[in-house]
This record gives C-alpha cells, sequence and structure tokens, in this order.
C-alpha cells in the first residue's frame, strides 16, 4: 500500500542533502540522502522565485514532456534494496499511461515542479528507522548535528544492527547515484 507524502524538511549534511518526507495522513518520516545537485534542484523548485535564463535538466525533462501533451501524474517511492532506494514516475502521454524507473530525488525534483503528488510505499517506511511526527525544534536540530558527522552508510549500519537484534533482516541504505 502506498501513503501520500509531502517534503518535511531537506537539509545540505558535508557534501551530501538529507531530503526528509513526511507521511501525509501519518506519523512517519522518511530520510533520504540525495546529491548536491538534485538537492539544489529541488530546493529551487521550493522557492519558485528562482528563474534561469536557460532551462535546467528537470526544467528540461518537462518541457519536453508537455511539448508532446504529457505531464506527470505522481511520484511513487516503490522499495529499497541493497541500500539503494527505487521510484517511479506515472506520466501521462497523450492519453497513453506510462511509468519511469527512476531515482527518488529526480522524481521528487520533477513532482515539486509539476506539482503533483508523491506516495511512499508502507514497506519503505517500515524499512527505516522510525521518526515520528511532530518533531520539536531541538529534536530537529538534535538530529541534524548527528547528521553532520554521520555518513549515510553510518546511518543504515546502525539500523541494520538494530534489526537484526530483534531478529529481523532488514536491506535499508541511502539512495543509489
Amino acid at each position: 500500500m502506498f501513503r501520500e507524502a509531502r517534503i518535511y524538511s531537506l537539509a545540505q549534511v558535508g557534501g551530501q542533502c538529507v531530503l526528509v518526507l513526511e507521511e501525509t495522513e501519518g506519523p512517519r518520516l522518511l530520510p533520504i540522502w540525495i546529491g548536491l545537485y538534485e538537492g539544489g534542484s529541488i530546493g529551487m523548485a521550493l522557492q519558485e522565485e528562482q528563474k534561469f535564463p536557460r532551462p535546467l535538466t528537470h526544467d528540461l525533462f518537462l518541457n519536453l514532456l508537455g511539448a508532446y501533451n504529457g505531464a506527470i501524474r505522481k511520484v511513487l517511492v516503490t522499495s529499497l534494496k541493497d541500500s539503494t532506494f527505487y521510484a517511479e514516475i506515472h506520466v501521462d502521454l497523450g492519453g497513453k499511461a506510462i511509468v519511469l524507473d527512476a531515482r527518488p530525488s529526480d522524481s521528487i525534483a520533477l513532482a515539486v515542479r509539476q506539482k503533483c503528488p508523491i506516495f511512499v510505499a508502507d514497506e519503505v517506511f517500515e524499512a527505516c528507522p522510525e521518526l515520528l511526527k511532530p518533531i520539536s525544534d531541538e529534536e530537529v536540530e538534535d538530529f541534524k548535528k548527528k547528521l553532520d558527522n554521520m555518513t549515510p552508510e553510518d546511518f543504515f549500519r546502525d539500523l541494520k544492527a538494530k534489526k537484526e537484534n530483534e531478529g529481523e533482516n532488514p536491506e535499508p541504505g541511502p539512495e543509489g547515484k
């Protein structure tokens, strides 16, 4: 089952960004490590005020899609396997439904621009550390401080050790490049 999500926060941590999605009708949060370029692209789209004289990559994709009477209808974060998040972009191309395999970071950068819904599979929420809303400002700052000294591998290694101690065998990890 998929749950609707939206962007909760986006923060630069060292040479990467951490994108946190929040379950719209529930208490869960989902941190996804993404590249700086993708994080910058999402941040610019969220601000909506920054315009460039030439289209950036995600804008170019949407321009091409629009030229063929297409639009993104939704984005799904579908799974987490071998330290990699997977996503799909659901496109309507002139009345034909098309599903494209994509990284969550690119999918979300496009979803923000197209203003279409983002959904996350329950299994993805369940495979990640339990982060529940509401989070106080103090908890957010504490989380950011921990992230400053933590790599994505550290984050998910700690989670894997915790789950193994509980008798489970997860496959969580950062988004693949």
